[in-house]
């Protein structure tokens, strides 16, 4: 492995230096998807119970007591249960939105990470080759074959290098973007759901309403009588 390194030139610590980076996020992200992505399923059960018997101060501390990216568009709209159907789902895709860059943290630098390494491989093979060739020249046609594949086999081992680590960088943004996908879908899902249960249990109907002029009414019968 420092054989390798020796060989390849400066380059190469450079490209071990983006891989160790590369393993880093995909190793960050990849604990932080586990730990946020809950099945929304699970969580809007137990949420549902509250919102029907109006116990909105324990749902909110229900919200609060897990915070994940799901439980904060959720409890967004838990605090504001009173507002119209209309103003909780702008309320829903808000809280969506802000969840969105904390959700995409560092896979844009996993991204540049996969485009960067494959051409400081090349630049590595490049130079190499230039130094290559400025030995021939300077030697005046005296160089041997076997110095020539040599310098050659330095200069590539750069190139296979950036592609080592542009490979498995190019495999870990496309699975992280599809674990960030399917958990916007279920942010997306659960705040139309929550939406739904709020609005549809605006009143409960154990609890007997009565038109305040039949209360009006009741109360001057006494003094009539």
């Amino acid at each position: 492995m420092i054989d390798f390194m020796q060989r390849g030139g400066p380059l190469m610590w450079l490209l071990l230096f983006c891989s160790i980076l590369a393993g880093a996020v995909f190793l960050e992200r990849t604990l932080y998807f586990h730990r946020v992505g809950m099945p929304p399923g699970d969580f809007l059960r137990g949420l549902a119970e509250l919102i029907r018997h109006q116990r909105w101060a324990e749902a909110q501390m229900e919200c609060a007591g897990n915070p994940t990216p799901l439980t904060r568009v959720l409890h967004a709209a838990v605090l504001r249960h009173s507002a119209a159907r209309a103003e909780l789902k702008e309320i829903v895709q808000e809280a969506g939105q802000l969840e969105v860059p904390r959700l995409e943290r560092y896979l844009g630098l996993l991204a540049g990470l996969g485009v960067v390494a494959p051409l400081l491989g090349l630049l590595g093979t490049v130079t190499g080759m230039i130094e290559v060739f400025g030995s021939i020249s300077a030697q005046s046609g005296l160089t041997s074959s076997a110095d020539i594949a040599g310098g050659i086999y330095q200069s590539l081992l750069t190139t296979a290098a950036g592609l080592i680590v542009a490979i498995p960088c190019a495999l870990a943004y496309s699975y992280l973007s599809a674990r960030l996908t399917a958990l916007m879908r279920d942010l997306e899902r659960a705040g139309i759901e929550v939406v739904n249960l709020i609005t549809d249990n605006r009143r409960n109907p154990n609890i007997l309403e009565f038109d305040p002029s039949e209360r009006s009414r009741a109360q001057d019968s006494p003094s009539r009588g």
